[in-house]
């Protein structure tokens, strides 16, 4: 379970600014942000199935990706996690990619894909669970955007929380830069909690309660599972990008973060 939120086309410094948490089960092996062996793809890693959750390119493309909260799943499903793989590494259009994916939408679990083309100024939304199970693409309008294990912009508390203290820190900060680290911390470590009664009621309340915060952290009987990373992802008008993520090392279990900084080609 993940949750974002983003501005997009709405800020003069900033056409593209995101916040995003990852949970995960401490078990999963995970590589932390860094350039991937063929030096074009940023981003985190999952080392068991080899996809990830939120990674970028030199040529202005970002994509994210959560899963979709439902009570049945697929026995032998393809991995969600190669989806923004496939497309930062495609030649297709934003758009050309959505509707290839479309077709290929039951063979995946749940799940909410945002592909973006920084240069082409477009976003796009993709899901296999719009209504009635249909899979749908639709392109996103400019503003701030919550995405959780919801639908885009679905009024789940923990979003719409999320959403409220994004926007007071927008309107604060204005048209001056943005303060990375300090965001993070702000907006992503928020752990409060809702009251039974606003729960999705997907699943039992046992189980939805601890994943009701905006940063997670909770053992259950089948393992220890929370947010392994906080990320920020800033693109500047003219071109530039932070990378940021504040992560959960595997190895000695100790909170670490990096900053990477690039330009978009031909910017």
């Amino acid at each position: 379970m993940c949750i974002a939120v983003f501005l997009w086309q709405a800020h003069p410094l900033y056409p593209f600014l995101l916040l995003h948490n990852r949970d995960e089960y401490y078990s999963r092996p995970t590589q932390p942000l860094a350039w991937w062996p063929d030096d074009k793809i940023l981003g985190g890693r999952d080392r068991q199935a080899g996809g990830t959750w939120l990674a970028s390119t030199r040529n202005g493309r970002v994509a994210l990706i959560t899963n979709f909260r439902e009570r049945k799943e697929l026995s032998n499903p393809k991995s969600r996690g190669e989806l923004p793989i496939r497309f930062l590494e495609s030649s297709m259009s934003a758009r050309e990619f959505a509707e290839q994916i479309l077709k290929e939408a039951d063979q995946y679990n749940g799940f909410n894909l945002i592909l973006v083309d920084i240069c082409n100024r477009t976003m796009l939304y993709v899901t296999n669970r719009a209504k009635g199970d249909n899979p749908s693409v639709s392109e996103i309008t400019p503003g701030i955007h919550v995405l959780t294990n919801a639908s885009l912009d679905a009024a789940w508390p923990k979003g719409e929380r999320l959403r409220h203290n994004f926007k007071e820190l927008v309107d604060q900060y204005g048209e001056s830069e943005y303060p990375i680290k300090e965001m993070v911390e702000k907006l992503m470590t928020n752990t409060i909690k809702d009251e039974e009664s606003l729960l999705p009621g997907i699943h039992p309340p046992q189980r939805e309660y601890p994943l009701s915060s905006i940063f997670v952290e909770v053992d259950f009987p089948w393992g220890r599972y929370g947010t392994r990373s906080s990320s920020a992802l800033l693109v500047k008008s003219n071109g530039e990008v932070c990378f940021y993520e504040k992560y959960l090392d595997d190895v000695d279990v100790q909170w670490k973060e990096k900053t990477v900084t690039y330009q978009i080609n031909g910017t």
